[in-house]
This record gives structure tokens, sequence and C-alpha cells, in this order.
């Protein structure tokens, strides 16, 4: 994970590892981890493979990146693929993020708030926080992830 500049505006979701009753295994992006459950307690969610509404978390491992070898400033061809890669997968998440939640832009924790407190309905949300505010909604047990934001033709 790298560091977050306090000015950097970051998105904010949390994601999930899913799976349903027949052990398909997919992918969720939430708010917070409540509109995880009122959204599951509705029967909003659902397979996209099978379609079943039996959905439960999936139990995660961490990630854990190896040291990356370098000469010279440089990133040896194993670990410049694994950039290459990287950015891909963030350009995928970024494309997920906007076509599943809503941009609340700099009103990201306000409006966070307001959905962990019930001042409003659940619903993805992204948007931009800086690292103290960030830092302030996680102490207010407010669960959300910061995702690097990558230019999508870059």
């Amino acid at each position: 994970m790298g560091v977050i500049n306090q000015n950097q505006p970051w998105r904010h979701m949390i994601h999930y590892d899913l799976i349903c009753d027949k052990e398909h295994r997919f992918e969720g992006w939430f708010s917070n981890s409540v509109a995880f459950d009122d959204q599951l307690a509705a029967g909003k969610l659902s397979c996209p493979e099978c379609s079943s509404s039996k959905i439960t978390k999936a139990v995660m491992a961490p990630n854990i990146a190896a040291k990356t070898n370098t000469r010279n400033g440089r990133l040896s061809a194993k670990a410049a693929v694994g950039k290459l890669e990287m950015r891909k997968f963030l350009r995928q998440v970024r494309a997920h993020v906007e076509q599943n939640a809503d941009h609340v832009g700099e009103k990201f924790p306000e409006e966070a708030r307001k959905i962990h407190y019930g001042e409003r309905e659940a619903a993805n949300i992204y948007g931009d926080a800086t690292q103290d505010e960030v830092k302030e909604l996680r102490e207010e047990g407010i669960e959300i992830a910061a995702i690097p934001w990558v230019d999508p033709e870059n």
C-alpha cells in the first residue's frame, strides 16, 4: 500500500469477496458494512452466475506483496509487468465503482456519516476525503476503503 498524501483525494468503498450457496465466488463493493447487511437483508444481492440470493462473505486472505528487486532505480522485468497489471486492475476497479456507485465528491465524509447513522438510505457511494477525514470516519466506526484513483487513459 502506498503512502496517502494528505492533499490527495481518494475514493472510498468497501470490497468484499462474496460466495453463494452453490459456491460461486464474486466481488461486491459497498459504501460501508451496514450497506452490505441492509442489501443482503432486503434480498438485493444475488449471485451473477446462478442468481441465488443466499450470499455470505467469503473468507479473504491478505494479499502480501513480495519485495521488488531493483537495480540502479530500475524495476526488474517481472516487477514492471506486475506494475502494469496492477494499473490495469486499478483501472477496472475505477470503472466498476463509477458504474455501481454514486459520486458524491467532497461531500463523501458527510454522506458516509448520513448513511452510517441512518439519516440517508443505504447506497453505494464514492467521493473525496482527506487523510484527516478518513481517520475521523474510521474513529467513528464507519468502514471505508481508500482506492488509488488511477487515470483510466494512462
